[in-house]
């Protein structure tokens, strides 16, 4: 137990978010509480974690939300560690909330992304279809954020490009995706500055300089693809082949690295899987999945 790593998590304690000032002390080793020495208050070395309030041991806990997270089916962990499979779907979720918000605090900071490839899958539910937007960095290969919504439409897409957005400074970019037209007026929208001149009135958005996007057209005949258009739609040609050079080195525009990332989540979320049996029965569980994996 190291007091110098965590800080209180209660909501009125003036000291709250301050790790490393002296404020927290171990309250109990055998129960795994510390104590704060500002409001009084003690709380779980586990708080804030998936292992809140558990009964299970931790270690056991970690080894089953590893295996859900590299694609190991539910049904053999039950029959494995003899589990309920009620169990096993909620230290899940577990995961997946607490996975969602180690996302966002530690991702979704501004950084140089360089090149960002967006795609999206279609995943079979039951009761209808569900689409699965992804978007990744590619020069670090790091998984930048995921959406899923039961409409494949522009609030879907606009949610994505926002939590991309999000981790980006404002430098040259390029933004490679597929030919859904959804994705240039999103982009176009998404990344623009208020331009604030004391005037009454709404301000006007300028776009970010230097934001290049391609897109990668392919066409299909029986199951297989037959012709590949590759478009610059806002950049000059020369800004484009700099950006993705610097970021994938020899090569073409492309969206094969987020399609190898479709492959992977296809590969460890059942859910995924084509024609199989392991359909999700609620956005929500895929959306948990999503985060596990995503951020594992």
């Amino acid at each position: 137990m190291d007091p110098t790593t965590t800080f209180c998590p209660n909501m009125a304690c003036p000291a709250r978010g301050q790790t490393g000032q002296g404020n927290i002390g171990i309250h109990s080793r055998k129960d795994r509480r510390f104590i704060c020495t500002q409001c009084r208050k003690t709380f779980a070395a586990t708080h804030g974690t998936v292992f809140y309030r558990l009964r299970t041991a931790g270690d056991l806990v970690a080894l089953i939300i590893t295996l859900l997270a590299h694609g190991c089916p539910a049904q053999a962990i039950v029959v494995a560690f003899g589990f309920d499979e009620r169990t096993v779907a909620a230290w899940g979720a577990r995961a997946g909330r607490q996975g969602q918000a180690v996302q966002e605090h530690l991702v979704e900071q501004p950084r140089d992304l360089g090149q960002v490839q967006a795609d999206e899958i279609r995943v079979k539910r039951q009761g209808g279809i569900v689409w699965m937007e992804l978007a990744m960095m590619v020069s670090t290969r790091l998984w930048l954020a995921g959406e899923v919504s039961e409409q494949r439409d522009m609030p879907l897409i606009r949610r994505l490009i926002e939590r991309v957005r999000a981790c980006a400074l404002h430098r040259p970019l390029l933004l490679c995706t597929d030919g859904l037209c959804s994705y240039i007026r999103a982009m176009r929208e998404t990344f623009r500055d208020p331009v604030r001149t004391g005037a009454h009135g709404r301000p006007r958005l300028r776009p970010w300089r230097n934001v290049c996007i391609a897109q990668v057209v392919k066409r299909y005949a029986q199951r297989r693809v037959v012709d590949v258009e590759r478009r610059i739609v806002d950049g000059t040609p020369a800004r484009v082949e700099t950006l993705r050079r610097r970021a994938q080195g020899d090569g073409v525009i492309n969206t094969a690295y987020i399609e190898r990332l479709n492959a992977t989540f296809r590969e460890r979320l059942a859910a995924l899987t084509r024609r199989g049996r392991a359909l999700a029965r609620h956005t929500l569980t895929l959306q948990h999945g999503m985060s596990l994996i995503g951020t594992v």
